[in-house]
């Protein structure tokens, strides 16, 4: 590695966004941009959404992001075979000029979401560039950087939110003129939301948002793994290279909040039953014959006066609160700031995971991290296992512990709403 190139790296501060040549669907080649759209590949509920979203077009972009095959390296090869086959044949093709690109979210409730896609410079946790505030398994970063690696490709954007001010004027404003212009691409996804994509491709507009950007630092909203993939591809090559840079879409929060939205776990092998007479004497335990909006609103409540769950699987709701603070103060780590040890996700996974029910965190055979909350309820009620359903932490606890370079445990938060993946890519060997 040629580490002169990524010491001087360093010495800069703030967020470096660089123009890049997309890749994008030919939407003469394809049934339609939406039929070939999908959500980031860790939000698809698999078999079933994968299986919906290869049948909705045979260029689906879930054939990269998710490539079905007996053995990873087998998965990683024909993803890398599709992506040049899709080249080779027209189907994806190369913007002519590099750029940013200003990319439009907006469902049928008024909410409106806008931000630029480009490649940012990966920089170190040091620099505190780019703040995480969830820890990651090292399986899942694995499998994301053998796929990188196969198809060299950022098949899809990271999520980031700055707040903008003063020094961001420029951008906000570029952003706002160019959303008055006809877009490079438009479509509507399955899911109600309008997405829109333009090219920012003129010098002085690049440079506004360049320098604007340039003071500012990001909270990852989602993409922690990916991220996480940046960094250790970008340490296997020598710098300078495209591996310094990975794909991202970049939101000001302070003009468009995201929606913060609970992960909720899957327990594969723990039925209802045990689980709730595993927390006799530990935990409150409710049980709630009520639909799920019922069930959530339930648990909103609890969550007020402390940590709560809703757990399911069995036909109702057992909604499980007052946890006993001995059982905490034994099983959750003292030397971690308050607002961390008081998280629900803490309490989960230090306590009912690790200490009472004795699950691996870390064991996709054992558990599972799903976004869907319906989904999570039908999958344990078909399976047989639990369902562990959260309530959302707000953002600003979030963007706190991420500020104290504190970590919160694995798939805390849902950020949204995310990016579509298959917009836009960017091949790293153009």
């Amino acid at each position: 590695m040629n580490t002169a190139g990524h010491s001087e790296a360093t010495a800069h501060r703030g967020l470096e966004l660089t123009p890049f040549r997309g890749l994008r669907y030919d939407p003469d080649r394809v049934g339609s941009l939406a039929a070939v759209t999908s959500p980031p590949y860790d939000v698809v509920v698999r078999p079933d959404g994968l299986h919906h979203l290869e049948a909705a077009d045979p260029h689906n972009i879930v054939r990269l992001i998710l490539p079905q095959a007996a053995t990873p390296s087998a998965r990683n090869e024909q993803a890398a075979d599709t992506l040049r086959r899709w080249l080779s044949e027209g189907v994806l093709t190369t913007d002519p000029e590099p750029g940013l690109y200003l990319y439009e979210q907006q469902d049928g409730d008024g909410m409106l979401q806008r931000g630029v896609i480009g490649a940012l410079r990966v920089s170190d946790p040091a620099e505190q560039v780019v703040l995480p505030h969830e820890d990651v398994m090292p399986h899942i970063v694995a499998d994301r950087a053998a796929l990188m690696r196969a198809t060299s490709a950022n098949l899809e954007p990271l999520l980031l939110t700055y707040r903008g001010d003063d020094a961001t004027a420029a951008t906000a404003e570029l952003i706002e003129r160019t959303a008055e212009q006809p877009p490079l691409l438009a479509t509507t996804t399955e899911d109600g939301f309008h997405h829109r994509l333009w090219s920012v491709t003129s010098p002085e507009d690049l440079a506004a948002i360049q320098t604007g950007l340039g003071r500012h630092q990001a909270l990852i909203a989602d993409g922690h793994h990916r991220w996480a993939t940046y960094r250790r591809l970008r340490t296997e090559h020598p710098s300078p290279s495209p591996w310094d840079h990975g794909l991202v879409l970049l939101i000001d929060t302070a003009r468009y909040p995201l929606r913060v939205r609970a992960i909720h776990r899957l327990l594969h092998d723990l039925p209802v039953g045990e689980a709730v007479a595993a927390l006799e004497g530990r935990f409150r335990v409710r049980r709630l014959e009520v639909s799920l909006p019922e069930a959530l609103d339930a648990l909103a409540d609890a969550t007020g006066t402390g940590n709560a769950f809703l757990l399911a699987g069995d036909g109702v709701f057992h909604l499980v609160d007052h946890p006993d603070p001995g059982l905490l103060a034994r099983t959750i780590p003292a030397d971690r700031p308050e607002a961390w040890r008081t998280l629900d996700a803490t309490v989960l996974h230090a306590t009912l995971l690790e200490h009472v029910w004795r699950i691996p965190e870390d064991s996709p055979a054992h558990i599972a991290y799903i976004h869907d909350t319906a989904a999570t309820v039908e999958k344990a009620e078909r399976d047989g296992g639990t369902a562990v359903l959260m309530h959302p932490v707000r953002e600003e606890v979030v963007r706190d512990l991420a500020r104290q370079g504190v970590t919160m445990p694995r798939k805390s938060t849902s950020f949204g709403p995310k990016p579509a993946t298959g917009l836009v890519l960017r091949a790293l060997d153009l």
